[in-house]
C-alpha cells in the first residue's frame, strides 16, 4: 500500500494521487479518478449507515471462496477417501483427482443477493468470475460483477477474477452523491461504472507478465449492476449481459452486446438468426492490452416491483437469449416446486444446471438479485412432468465450493427455448 504524499501541513500541497497525480481527499481510500488504492491519513467524516461503502469484510469474503488470482485453493482433502490433496489436484492416498475450486463456486453475501458460477461441460478450466456485495437490508446497497475471459487469449481465467473483483471492490467501497440532486447523484453513479472498468482493465494487466504484449493478452468481457435503494445503474463491454426479470410484466434485457451478433440484430437480422450465425459470439469490446475501446455501455434503471435482477455469462443466455425466454425459464425452475423459498443463491444453481442439461457448452456464471419477497408471485405455468434435478436444497453452498457430480440423475430438461448454439468466445 502506498501513500499519497507527505502529510498536509499549513501552506503543504494537497495529496496526489501516485497512480494518476489526481488531487484527492487525505480521508480517501480509493482515487475517484483512477480507482488506485491509497493509504489514508486522515478518519473518514462521519456520515449515515445509508451513505456508507458496503463492508466487504463481513459481506463478501467471509461467504466467498478464496480462489487466488490463478484459481488456487487452501490444503484440501479428497472427497472419497479423506486423504490429502496435493498441489497438483491428486489425492496422496487414493490417486483420485479432486475437483478445482474454481471449477464451481458462489458467493452470496446476502440472502437476497448470490451467485454461482460453473466450468460446464465442454471446457477444461473456468474462465468466467463473479464478484458480489451486498448489504443485508433486501433493495437497498448491492454489486454483481460478471467477467467471461476469452478463450483464445492465455490466462483469461486469471484475468477474469482479477477484473470482477477490482471492480467489485471499487464499487462497494465507494460512495458518490453528485452534487445533491437527483440527476447529479445518477451521473455519478454511472461515471462510477465507467471507473470500474478502467480498474478491471488495470487488474487484468496486472495479471499479465508482459503487459505490453497485446498479441497475446489476457482479454475478459464486463457486465456489472450496482443497486442503490432500488436504482440500478448497469455497465457492459462485451456479450455478458443484465436483465430485469418482473414477477409480473415486461421482461427486459438491460445491456446491448458488443458482438458481430448484435451489430446483425442492428441491421435488421432476427435474433435467433443472428445469435447461430458463424462469428456471432464474435465480440467488439473487451477488458485487456489490446482492447480497441473502454467505453462501456451504462444505463439505469428503477425497479418497477417484485423481480428478478439477472447478470450472466453467455454460457446461460446461450440457451434461451431473449428476456421473455429467460423467464420463462427461471419460472418453470420454481414452479417445479412452489412450495420451496427460492433464495438467489438456490436459483443460481439451478439456472447453472439448467444450462448444464442443455449442453453446456461454455463456462456458466449466473448472479441474481432478488427484490420482492422469495416466494413466486408471478404468472401461473403448467410446472413440467418430470422430476426436479437433484440438487441438496440443505446444502451450504455460501461458504464452501460447490460440487457437480458426474454421476449424478440426469435431473429435468426444459425443452421450450433455442436449439443450442455453439459459443465462440
Amino acid at each position: 500500500m502506498t501513500k499519497p504524499a507527505a502529510d498536509a501541513g499549513v501552506g503543504a500541497a494537497p495529496p496526489t494521487c501516485p497512480g494518476c497525480g489526481a488531487e484527492v481527499s487525505p480521508h480517501e481510500s480509493f482515487c475517484e479518478s483512477c480507482g488506485h488504492e491509497l493509504d489514508p491519513t486522515e478518519r473518514a467524516p462521519e456520515r449515515g449507515l445509508a451513505d456508507a461503502p458496503i463492508n466487504l469484510s463481513r459481506s463478501v469474503r467471509a461467504h466467498s471462496v478464496d480462489l487466488g488470482f490463478a484459481g488456487g485453493e487452501h490444503a484440501r482433502t479428497c472427497a472419497d477417501c479423506g486423504g490429502a490433496v496435493d498441489v497438483e489436484g491428486w489425492c496422496e492416498v487414493c490417486g483420485a483427482k479432486a475437483p478445482r475450486a474454481r471449477d464451481r463456486f458462489g458467493e452470496a453475501p446476502a440472502d437476497w443477493l448470490a451467485g454461482t458460477s460453473d466450468l460446464g461441460v465442454r471446457h477444461h478450466r473456468n474462465e468466467d468470475a463473479l464478484a458480489l456485495a451486498a448489504d443485508d437490508r433486501p433493495g437497498s446497497r448491492g454489486v454483481l460483477v460478471v467477467c467471461d475471459g476469452v478463450s483464445t487469449a492465455p490466462d483469461s481465467d486469471r484475468a477474469s477474477l482479477a477484473a470482477a473483483r477490482a471492480a467489485r471492490d471499487l464499487m462497494a467501497s465507494t460512495h458518490r452523491a453528485g452534487l445533491g440532486t437527483a440527476e447529479s447523484r445518477d451521473a455519478a453513479l454511472v461515471q462510477l461504472i465507467v471507473d470500474a472498468v478502467a480498474t478491471a482493465n488495470a487488474a487484468v494487466l496486472g495479471t499479465a507478465e508482459d503487459p505490453a504484449g497485446a498479441d497475446s493478452a489476457a482479454s475478459c468481457t464486463f457486465s456489472a449492476a450496482m443497486i442503490t435503494d432500488g436504482l440500478v445503474t448497469w455497465g457492459n463491454l462485451g456479450d455478458s449481459r443484465s436483465y430485469w426479470l418482473p414477477d409480473e410484466g415486461e421482461p427486459t434485457q438491460l445491456s446491448t452486446d458488443d458482438s458481430v451478433a448484435q451489430a446483425r440484430i442492428a441491421m435488421g437480422v432476427d435474433r435467433e438468426e443472428a445469435e447461430n450465425s458463424p462469428g456471432a459470439h464474435a465480440i467488439t469490446k473487451w477488458l485487456g492490452a489490446d482492447a480497441p475501446d473502454l467505453a462501456p455501455q451504462t444505463g439505469q434503471f428503477r425497479v418497477p416491483g417484485p423481480g428478478w435482477l439477472l447478470v450472466c455469462s453467455d454460457g446461460l443466455w446461450n440457451y434461451a437469449s431473449a428476456a421473455d425466454d429467460l423467464e420463462a425459464v427461471v419460472a418453470e425452475l420454481i414452479l417445479a416446486d412452489p412450495a420451496r423459498n427460492h433464495a438467489p443463491l438456490r436459483l443460481s444453481e439451478l439456472l447453472v444446471e439448467w444450462a448444464r442439461e442443455r449442453g453446456g457448452r461454455d463456462n456458466i456464471t449466473a448472479a441474481l438479485a432478488r427484490f420482492g419477497p422469495q416466494q413466486w408471485s408471478g404468472p401461473t405455468l403448467p410446472p413440467p412432468a418430470v422430476e426436479a434435478s437433484p440438487l441438496d436444497p440443505e446444502s451450504d453452498q455460501a461458504t464452501r465450493p460447490t460440487r457437480y457430480a458426474p454421476d449424478a440423475p440426469a435431473g429435468r430438461r426444459l425443452t421450450r427455448h433455442p436449439q443450442d448454439a455453439t459459443p465462440q468466445d
